[in-house]
């Protein structure tokens, strides 16, 4: 096997194998194949191909009981142990608003879907996991202990394909995005004029703005940028203070979504993690290039977060102060993105 050639699906389990203890996206980073081939090689043996239709799914996901629902980007993984509750699908847009698993689904970017069994020990581990086109993953649900077996059982069942190949063919579309040069006149008169949060990516299409530039040029009134680490120090700050948040990861066919508490957290090298018992999650703060906190207005009175981007401007996570519609934005969760230190340049 060259660098050159695709590696085969009996080479993808060989190297797998051999390399036991490396995570799944670092063999197929090293491999130079996407997630999803590298589940498609066990085919057969320990996946199979079932319907990756979102909307399919979420209209059957109740039925599992309580599971592990993640969401992950390049940057951070967002778990959620819980039951997938008041769904409603949408063609362009599914919801889930459940107590503990609340997501945003596009289901247009859903297209492959596999069952996967994993035996770890004397332990057995399920799940299943869907993926785009390109063979990036959207969004995994691993069962747990409390699960219903027997409905997963039967969800593999009904979704299973005709076709279970082993081999998978990436298809790559290019993300065109029309951006120019930032107008910060009508920038700001826009920006200034919103009465909900929503409003903010029509605007930006609207502008024809990518989302880094529109907060790093609409001005220090509704953009500030913080030092890299903020999202530590603002987890940290969250904890000791008892404050509820809300933490935003996504990509572009899920957006998984925790609101409350956090307690418990914990660096280890270049990751931050929360390991509260419902709420997961682990950031690589080394991809984490810039840190703003961003202003926007509301009928309720400003809205503030805190917004982490890395090195190619996409946005790794988003968190806000937990907050009911009608009320005003918490006191505590002001003073804390407050506290937030900011860069040493912009201290000089």
């Amino acid at each position: 096997m060259t660098n050159t050639t695709r590696p085969t699906p009996a080479e993808i389990r060989a190297f797998r194998a051999e390399n036991p203890k490396m995570r799944e996206r670092d063999i197929a980073a090293q491999l130079g194949i996407s997630e999803a081939a590298l589940v498609a090689a066990e085919v057969g043996l320990t996946a199979v191909r079932i319907d990756g239709d979102a909307n399919r799914f979420l209209e059957r996901s109740e039925a599992l009981g309580e599971v592990m629902a993640l969401t992950r980007n390049e940057s951070v993984v967002h778990e959620k142990i819980g039951v997938f509750e008041k769904i409603n699908t949408g063609k362009h847009a599914s919801i889930v608003l459940g107590e503990n698993i609340d997501l945003r689904i596009f289901p247009g970017t859903w297209a492959h879907g596999f069952a996967v069994t994993k035996a770890d020990g004397d332990q057995v581990r399920r799940s299943l996991q869907f993926f785009d086109k390109a063979g990036n993953a959207v969004h995994k649900v691993h069962l747990r202990p409390a699960s219903n077996l027997e409905a997963y059982e039967t969800i593999v069942a009904d979704f299973r394909l005709e076709d279970q190949s082993q081999e998978f063919v990436e298809v790559i579309s290019e993300k065109t995005v029309e951006t120019g040069p930032v107008d910060v006149e009508a920038l700001r008169e826009n920006w200034s004029t919103m009465t909900d949060t929503h409003q903010f990516f029509g605007m930006l299409r609207k502008l024809k703005i990518a989302r880094q530039d529109a907060v790093r040029s609409v001005g220090e009134d509704f953009a500030h940028e913080v030092r890299a680490d903020a999202v530590s120090a603002l987890l940290h700050a969250s904890a000791e203070r008892g404050a509820d948040i809300m933490c935003f990861v996504g990509n572009h066919g899920t957006i998984q979504i925790h609101t409350g508490p956090v307690h418990n957290i914990q660096p280890m090298g270049p990751w931050i993690n929360v390991m509260d018992p419902t709420f997961h999650m682990h950031l690589r703060t080394d991809h984490v290039a810039e840190c703003w906190v961003v202003r926007k207005p509301t009928s309720d009175g400003h809205v503030t977060s805190l917004e982490a981007y890395d090195a190619n401007g996409e946005m790794i996570v988003q968190f806000f102060g937990k907050r009911k519609e009608g009320m005003t934005e918490r006191a505590d969760w002001r003073e804390i993105l407050e506290s937030l230190p900011r860069p040493d340049s912009a201290a000089a």
